[in-house]
């Protein structure tokens, strides 16, 4: 009893060890947001103020950033959720030869190094001569979006009943009819939630945007570029801060979309 006790706290321990390394960082960067200082940091800070958030507030710069990520991460979004989810209805139940090496081609974005997708786009790019612009970034961000998006409906279509679809055709529905009445309110969740967590992932791209953005700024790109040649540290901070917010809400809802339907699949 005493081993099994030392083994269940000792468990406890390590999994509190664990959250705390990886989520210090981020209280510290909270933590300097607020900080009086502005050209290093000192733990603890020698002052607190929010003057930071006012003076981020009217930096235009901020603003286009942010306005950038946003309508890139909303269109690389639609498009994941075009794309993934008829990949995923096209692999979910037919059987033709292939349909595995298909659906590895599929994952296989968002499983190599970004660096090797932003350099792989940049040479398509430049090989089929496309200028840098919004849209190739659109575009290198729907490559990963597409899999999240996949591997929800995917997912979902292969735990569907499909006595539902059969029953829906034996009653005169045709195909067009049964997708709106019968399959889409089965994957609605499932869909929302990979089109949530598409969003959260294209928002902080970095990797597969300093590849493809050519002279366009996003807030990922925005962030690295004053760590580089800082003016205001704090106001980085500040921007982080909001990075981590606006990230948090879509993860934290497509986790809980995803365990409701877990819950009432049992």
């Amino acid at each position: 009893m005493r081993s099994e006790r030392g083994a269940s706290l000792g468990l406890k321990a390590a999994a509190w060890a664990v959250i705390a390394f990886l989520h210090i960082p981020l209280a510290l960067i909270v933590l300097y947001a607020f900080s009086a200082e502005d050209k290093s940091y000192i733990f603890p800070p020698p002052a607190l103020t929010t003057k930071w958030f006012a003076v981020a507030w009217q930096r235009e710069d901020v603003w286009a950033a942010i306005k950038l990520s946003f309508q890139v991460a909303s269109l690389s979004s639609i498009v994941a959720i075009v794309l993934g989810t008829l990949a995923a209805a096209a692999l979910a139940r037919a059987k033709f030869f292939g349909r595995d090496a298909v659906s590895l081609l599929l994952i296989l974005p968002i499983a190599l190094p970004g660096v090797i997708t932003g350099i792989a786009l940049r040479s398509a790019y430049g090989t089929l001569e496309i200028p840098f612009s919004f849209w190739t970034i659109v575009i290198g961000h729907a490559t990963f979006c597409v899999v999240v998006v996949y591997n929800n409906a995917v997912a979902r279509l292969r735990r569907l009943n499909p006595n539902l679809i059969e029953a829906s055709m034996d009653l005169g529905a045709d195909a067009f009819q049964t997708v709106r009445h019968v399959i889409l309110p089965q994957m609605g969740s499932a869909l929302l939630a990979g089109a949530l967590l598409a969003f959260a992932l294209s928002f902080d791209e970095v990797i597969v945007t300093t590849f493809t953005a050519g002279q366009q700024t996003t807030l990922p790109i925005w962030m690295l570029q004053e760590l580089i040649r800082p003016r205001q540290r704090p106001v980085t901070n500040v921007v982080a801060v909001v990075i981590i917010a606006l990230t948090f809400v879509p993860i934290l809802a497509a986790y809980y979309l995803t365990r409701a339907d877990e819950t009432a699949h049992r």
